[in-house]
């Protein structure tokens, strides 16, 4: 069992998410970024749509009096509503208000003293909806045996990117708008979203930059503490046994979380190399 030494950045949604290790997702950008601060745990599942995620957060996300156990979650990234905007006619379908509703029931549980996954430390980010090609995935289902029936929109994407607005004003969680930075990479034309999304759906390394740049301008404006260059490392850089015996390595406590460090020492840090 591995040591409990980092804590973490929990990613949780549906298969944006999953998915975000290839084509240089955002998953794989964070590790990348916080390699050897934070982990970062990819909790994305293909398909799913809040009404479905709402009892899986339940069990992915420690209660109270297991979490001295886990890994602290510093950073928490909450991204639905791709599958719940399908069309009704989906079985994946989740109507707006309902939506809105297990948004904010994910945003209590750790939120709110009363809940039993109550954590305090935990920051948390949503991300909307990227929106979608119809054209795109209407040939990505008819390659599907038997073909599936069209099932997205570009205006219902619209309105449940709307909706993940409106959960973070109420509940006070800072926003990424995903939806209106693709739209606008687009020049706001649905033809120009082949450029950014692999199947009219899904989201391809071009997109994905667009999450990730939002998404650290996002840690760096409502929660600098998490910057990746205000953090330290957990272990030191190589370079500190040039001048320090093992001994008194080990005589130190090198679990540091809680110790910002100057932003170009830290730069430093990063750039030295692993030899």
């Amino acid at each position: 069992m591995a040591a409990n030494i980092q804590d973490a950045i929990m990613l949780f949604g549906d298969s944006l998410t999953e998915g975000s290790w290839k084509y240089f997702g955002i998953a794989a950008r964070l590790s990348h970024m916080y390699g050897r601060t934070f982990d970062v745990l990819n909790r994305g599942f293909s398909g799913y749509n809040t009404e479905w995620a709402l009892p899986v957060f339940e069990q992915v996300f420690a209660k109270q009096h297991e979490q001295h156990h886990a890994p602290r979650v510093r950073l928490l990234l909450i991204w639905f509503g791709a599958n719940d905007a399908c069309l009704p006619l989906s079985r994946q379908h989740v109507p707006l208000a309902r939506f809105g509703e297990n948004l904010a029931a994910m945003i209590r549980m750790i939120t709110s003293p009363t809940s039993p996954h109550y954590s305090p430390e935990t920051k948390i980010l949503l991300l909307t909806p990227p929106p979608v090609s119809p054209v795109l995935w209407g040939a990505e289902l008819a390659t599907h045996d038997p073909p599936g029936e069209q099932d997205r929109a570009v205006e219902s994407s619209r309105e449940y990117a709307a909706e993940v607005e409106r959960v973070g004003q109420r509940e006070g969680v800072p926003v990424v708008d995903v939806w209106n930075k693709v739209w606008d990479a687009a020049g706001k034309d649905e033809k120009g979203l082949e450029r950014f999304l692999y199947d009219g759906l899904h989201l391809n390394d071009e997109g994905y930059k667009i999450v990730f740049d939002e998404l650290v301008a996002a840690i760096t404006q409502h929660y600098f503490e998490l910057q990746y260059e205000q953090l330290q490392y957990v272990f030191p850089p190589w370079r500190y046994f040039f001048d320090h015996t093992v001994e008194e390595f080990k005589a130190e406590r090198w679990v540091h979380r809680e110790h910002p460090v100057p932003a170009a020492d830290a730069s430093a840090a990063a750039s030295s190399s692993p030899e």
